[in-house]
């Protein structure tokens, strides 16, 4: 088999193998900051985000697509006018609106629900899968804050893994982490990276389909040498 047909044969395979992951989504917290009256998705990771004062920080927990703009919005607009208007502006400080949007009860796994009612606002519901409502909050911080402490400063507490991944906000969900999800709606085997600290949102399965073509590049150059051995 020539170089050119292991790279052919190579590509399909890796198409082949990223299908169902492009068709499994993951259960995570997205970044987005308010643009135009809609929203935008932040590619630069909270911890590197430094939001300018007026500007509006947006957070969704769902089960969204690998990252990106089809990654699912925050649902309740992002007004810094409204959201921010009982939060007098200071000297020394700037002030930033956050909308916080905890998802439905479609996109709350089996780990859902606040630490504590009082974290997390008012739920939907009951129970350990309560999901709490949509909430907006100003933000009043040090000028040079970036997301990642605008959001510990209104919505503690934040649970993050080893591996500085984003796993919840005020308390939501209580367990899990970037959990994927299948195709059929099962759970699968927990995704990353997610929402870090220094990386915008959403799990990258660019580096799964790069290891696929990797190892294929290299079965193909173990059997071509096999080839020329033999002959």
């Amino acid at each position: 088999m020539s170089p050119a047909a292991v790279l052919v044969v190579a590509g399909a395979l890796v198409v082949a193998g990223a299908a169902p992951a492009q068709a499994a989504g993951y259960r995570y917290w997205s970044f987005w900051r308010g643009a135009d009256g809609g929203w935008a998705y932040q590619q630069q990771g909270p911890a590197l985000a430094v939001p300018p004062d007026g500007t509006v920080d947006g957070w969704r927990f769902a089960v969204s697509p690998d990252g990106g703009q089809d990654a699912a919005k925050p649902r309740t607009a992002g007004n810094f006018a409204d959201i921010c208007a009982r939060t007098p502006a200071q000297e020394g400080r700037k002030r930033v609106a956050v909308v916080l949007d905890f998802g439905t009860s479609e996109d709350a796994g089996s780990g859902a629900g606040a630490d504590t009612a009082s974290d997390a606002g008012s739920a939907v519901g009951s129970g350990a899968g309560s999901v709490p409502e949509p909430r907006t909050v100003c933000a009043a911080v040090a000028p040079r804050a970036t997301s990642a402490e605008v959001l510990a400063a209104v919505a503690p507490p934040l649970r993050y893994d080893t591996n500085g991944l984003l796993c919840a906000i005020a308390g939501y969900p209580t367990a899990g982490c970037a959990d994927q999800v299948g195709a059929a709606g099962g759970a699968a085997r927990p995704a990353g990276p997610g929402t870090s600290a220094d990386h915008g949102g959403g799990p990258d399965l660019g580096l799964i389909a790069g290891g696929a073509l990797v190892a294929v590049l290299a079965g193909g150059a173990v059997w071509q040498a096999r080839r020329r051995r033999a002959s």
